[in-house]
């Protein structure tokens, strides 16, 4: 099993109008691809403009495989123009972590 740990930095002030934006436009879509998130939320301490979302897959194959797919859907690609347009993301980071060998799966 690998975790996709994916953390997303918002303009101050905006982080509600991405995460409604992304609600409405874009997580029924991701779901539909990627199946349901471990986590998803927003961040309480430190970076207070970041929102986190974790996705597990079985391997680096599974993950690709899910990912093509919804780069391939029509849908996601018009929530990426509407969030671009929103102008609302400064930054992104994706961390692959894989679970430590005592713990299973």
């Amino acid at each position: 099993m690998i975790y996709d740990v994916r953390t997303y930095r918002c303009r101050p002030g905006t982080i509600r109008k991405q995460l409604t934006l992304y609600g409405e436009h874009g997580y029924d879509i991701q779901r539909r691809h990627l199946g349901d998130p471990v986590v998803f939320g927003s961040v309480e301490t430190g970076d207070v403009n970041s929102y986190i979302h974790i996705w597990a897959y079985e391997d680096a194959a599974d993950r690709a495989e899910k990912r093509k797919s919804m780069a391939s859907d029509p849908d996601w690609q018009a929530y990426l123009a509407k969030s671009a347009a929103a102008g609302n993301l400064v930054s992104q980071e994706n961390t692959i972590v894989v679970s430590a060998p005592f713990i299973a799966g």
